[in-house]
């Protein structure tokens, strides 16, 4: 298939849920490659069209490198062509891009480039950093993850002309407002925008352009973000918002403390349904027993088995 008609299928994939898998561990702590291929195939099953290993649901940064590669292994090999493979990246531009080229040679779709964590960025060596990253695997689409307000739509649009490449914005900045100028600023039209600050900011997102969201809940309950999506990219605002109402507490609680429980309220919601263990990976930390017990409520009245 030519690159162009590839790049076009994977835009179209990116409007809709993009996937956040967990990296389930085993009783020794290591990552558990049955039930992950288990869990990225139940996604698929459920409907789900990207998949992305190695996200911030998934601990990238408490996975080393040979895990974080062996989690897309799984992925790709679970996925079996059903779906796209979004492929988590990051850290030094040499890291990233050794692993931006296994994620090539592995089998995977498009690579994500995560948030620069560097403390010192610069709007130029911004374009650079991710300009490098992708020339190293021109084949492959790229999506940017943005999570600083300080990346302008000028940097984006320029990236763009760099790149040609780079297909898509997962913008994971909490201001739709800001993110509606920024997609307007880097040219709207040239990338894919995702709101990637999952259900409860994806009605703001959409209503200024974005159309596709990200989502950690999907490992859970696939059936209920895609009726979010089918709401949403219908213009169906009230459908979107019976849904969000639904979830909300799930979502505050993933939320709270600074998003200490972003990982541990999946993990332990899938542990009730018996898919995998709830262990996480310090920093984060298992749901306490009170947690658990409104988790508890939550996922029962959700009806799910």
């Amino acid at each position: 298939m030519p690159v162009a008609s590839t790049f076009e299928e994977q835009t179209r994939r990116l409007s809709g849920v993009v996937a956040i898998p967990v990296t389930p561990f085993d009783a020794e702590g290591a990552v558990d490659a049955a039930t992950y291929a288990k869990l990225v195939d139940r996604l698929i099953t459920g409907g789900i069209e990207v998949v992305t290993p190695n996200g911030n649901t998934g601990e990238f940064y408490a996975l080393d490198a040979g895990e974080a590669r062996q989690s897309l292994e799984i992925t790709v090999e679970a996925v079996a062509g059903r779906a796209s493979v979004l492929a988590g990246i990051g850290h030094d531009v040499a890291s990233a891009t050794r692993a931006a080229a296994h994620a090539r040679d592995a089998g995977a779709d498009m690579i994500m480039i995560h948030q620069p964590v560097h403390p010192y960025i610069s709007g130029d060596g911004w374009v650079d950093y991710h300009a490098a990253i992708a020339g190293a695997v021109p084949e492959l689409g790229v999506v940017l993850y943005v999570r600083n307000p300080a990346i302008a739509g000028e940097r984006l649009r320029a990236l763009g002309e760099a790149a040609p490449n780079v297909i898509g914005v997962k913008y994971a900045v909490p201001d739709p407002v800001r993110f509606g100028s920024v997609a307007r600023d880097a040219g709207f039209d040239r990338f894919v925008w995702i709101a990637g600050l999952a259900e409860l900011s994806a009605p703001g997102y959409f209503a200024v352009g974005a159309t596709g969201f990200t989502s950690g809940l999907v490992n859970v309950d696939p059936a209920t973000s895609l009726a979010m999506f089918r709401a949403l990219s219908t213009g169906d605002y009230p459908g979107a918002m019976a849904v969000w109402e639904r979830i909300r507490p799930f979502e505050e609680l993933r939320a709270a403390n600074g998003n200490a429980n972003n990982v541990s309220v999946v993990k332990d919601a899938l542990a009730q349904l018996g898919l995998c263990r709830p262990d996480v990976r310090p920093p984060s930390r298992r749901l306490t027993t009170a947690e658990r017990e409104q988790l508890f409520g939550m996922v029962s009245s959700w009806g799910l088995s």
